[in-house]
């Protein structure tokens, strides 16, 4: 309950047309409940001589008025009185006309609120779920790297889509259902009562058995949902890796891998639905059939009393049944809120597990703003392991950065380089050991402050389904153009992005697809150039490329260091040649460290076995 209690909380700002809508619910009760207490008065009107005179005296004397409170009994008849003084005067064709008037306008008039009771519950429920999914969305930014190392990406897309649409339910569950049925059941016990309480207490025999089904079916109910949507995150999952490495599946011909791994995962979703459907369903037949049973007792009891002309009119008890099969719509509504509710709260535990995930990696309470780089960034004694593992990915690493050098990292694969770079930016801290910028932990910087120092460009670039100016100037909004266009000019982009068919304002497809690799590499410079960060970071940014690309993204690199502090992270040592520093790590350790120069003099070296192997012509 306190799931489902919490996804409510989501629709307090939208009070306003919540309280509108649950206005035009009670006015559709009442409407509701007025158009079947009609057919009364029409059916004496019809059939009987001298309905108005017999209806007034029954009314006097109606079995009901020994069961409610005197002064209750007062009203109803008073109520009573006038409305049949009002409509039945006249002749029998003039009470006609009024009941058919009063009939039509009943029936108009519940009609119209229960359309403005959903028009305006419809705003709540859509309100509700956009803001569920924009706190989701935007706490997922918050989570630092280690929490996507570790969750699907379909799982999460699932989550923020599938599980959100089934929470909608609940909140027409809560605010539409939780009011306007058990309002409907007032009603028309209460003209039930009016009419005969011993027959109405004969029809609420039902009610404890069908709250002992509801309760049942909800709490199982419940159970399977939480599986079946993490059912629906296993075929998400499928999904989107499959579009994504669609060139792998096809080059590796996988096709019918592919899809026996997908069809096996919707066959279990398939098998899964069958059974929430099953004991979904069950829960309005059941109702439905103690019901009828109650139903028919109430017909052969009551219809005793009217062949004995006991107490009953015909005409009265036509409206008592047409009251109590009235009763029966919201009774089965009723029985599935729970199924609802259930449901929903389960998909509301898989959203709340993500805004409910605490990032390790915040601002501190004292953090600071970090207004520049001016001097040196230091790794002072830092160690780093990853939270599913206690192997040491870096070990005691000790350099320091002066502003304005070239630091390049080699070393073999896994040796640590692109982690030791993912401390800077904090996507990780250090297991031990401290990260320094002018004599600042990183950790006591403000993490916005401290990343718009740094332009990093990888060797895996993600561009977006947007327009190439878009892409170069993400994140800037309004740039002025011709900026735009000086920065492509810079990384080497400008001749192929005004040779593609609509220039800057061409899109790239989904991750770039249309571009090649030296292409996107080059549009991720000029957008780390247009940035203008006092700190670049280069992850392997040429080794994936042809080499007339890397030549020109080569070129494009070097005209980005220009007056940058910069990190570089190359297994082809030509691009390094002229670092300021080099230095070799190994198994998360500093082996070498040193010029170009000096360590190729190192026979022995590392760095001097990486230079042999790729110039060894």
């Amino acid at each position: 309950m306190k799931t489902y209690i919490r996804i409510l909380k989501y629709a307090l700002p939208y009070w306003k047309h919540l309280a509108v809508s649950v206005f035009c619910t009670v006015l559709y009760a009442a409407f509701n409940g007025i158009s079947v207490y009609l057919t009364i008065p029409l059916l004496d009107t019809l059939f009987q001589q001298n309905a108005k005179n017999e209806v007034i005296q029954q009314t006097a004397s109606n079995p009901a008025s020994g069961f409610l409170p005197d002064w209750i009994t007062k009203i109803g008849s008073d109520i009573s009185q006038k409305f049949h003084e009002i409509v039945l005067s006249g002749g029998k064709a003039d009470a006609l006309l009024k009941i058919c008037a009063l009939v039509l306008i009943a029936f108009l008039l519940k009609n119209i609120f229960g359309y403005l009771q959903a028009y305006f519950l419809a705003h709540v429920e859509q309100g509700t779920m956009k803001d569920m999914r924009d706190a989701a969305y935007k706490h997922l930014h918050k989570l630092p790297m280690s929490y996507f190392k570790k969750e699907r990406v379909g799982n999460l897309i699932s989550r923020i889509t599938n599980d959100v649409n089934i929470v909608q339910a609940s909140i027409s569950a809560a605010f539409l259902n939780l009011i306007r049925e058990p309002l409907s059941i007032i009603v028309f016990l209460g003209i039930a009562i009016s009419i005969s309480w011993q027959l109405t207490l004969l029809a609420l025999v039902i009610l404890p058995f069908s709250m002992f089904v509801i309760t049942w079916i909800g709490l199982k109910l419940r159970k399977q949902s939480y599986t079946l949507q993490e059912k629906m995150a296993d075929i998400t999952s499928i999904l989107q890796e499959t579009i994504s490495g669609v060139k792998i599946v096809k080059a590796f011909g996988m096709e019918k891998y592919e899809n026996k791994k997908f069809t096996d995962e919707t066959k279990n979703f398939f098998r899964l639905m069958l059974k929430i459907v099953r004991v979904r369903n069950a829960s309005s037949p059941i109702t439905e059939i103690l019901s009828t049973v109650v139903g028919v007792v109430i017909i052969y009891f009551g219809g005793m009393l009217v062949l004995k002309e006991q107490s009953l009119t015909a005409s009265e008890f036509m409206g008592f049944l047409f009251a109590i099969f009235q009763l029966m719509p919201p009774i089965k509504e009723l029985s599935s809120v729970n199924n609802r509710i259930q449901e929903s709260s389960a998909a509301g535990d898989r959203v709340f597990e993500i805004i409910d995930t605490q990032p390790n990696i915040k601002d501190s309470q004292d953090a600071v703003e970090l207004k520049g780089f001016h001097d040196s960034i230091n790794f002072d004694h830092v160690s780093f392991h990853y939270e599913d593992s206690t192997d040491l990915v870096l070990n005691d690493v000790n350099f320091t950065v002066k502003r304005g050098e070239i630091v390049a990292l080699v070393g073999p694969s896994g040796g640590g380089k692109s982690t030791l770079v993912d401390l800077l930016p904090r996507f990780f801290d250090p297991t031990e050991g401290k990260i320094l910028i002018d004599n600042t932990d990183i950790r006591n910087v403000k993490i916005d402050s401290l990343r718009n120092l740094m332009g990093i460009v990888t060797q895996e670039t993600f561009l977006f389904n947007e327009s190439v100016k878009n892409n170069i100037a993400y994140g800037l909004g309004d740039y002025p153009f011709e900026k735009i266009v000086e920065a492509a000019k810079t990384a080497n982009a400008h001749n192929f992005i005004i040779q593609m068919p609509e220039g800057y304002d061409t899109f790239i497809g989904e991750r770039g697809v249309k571009l090649s690799g030296g292409q996107k590499q080059r549009l991720s410079i000029a957008r780390a150039l247009l940035k203008n960060p006092e700190i670049m970071i280069f992850d392997e940014a040429t080794s994936a490329l042809d080499n007339e690309s890397e030549l020109l993204v080569q070129e494009a690199i070097e005209r980005l260091m220009i007056n940058r502090t910069t990190i570089v992270i190359a297994h082809r040592l030509s691009t390094i040649r002229n670092a300021t520093r080099i230095i070799v790590l190994d198994k998360g350790r500093i082996i070498q460290a040193g010029k170009h120069n000096e360590l190729i003099k190192d026979k022995k070296g590392l760095y001097k076995k990486f230079y042999e192997m790729q110039f060894r012509d």
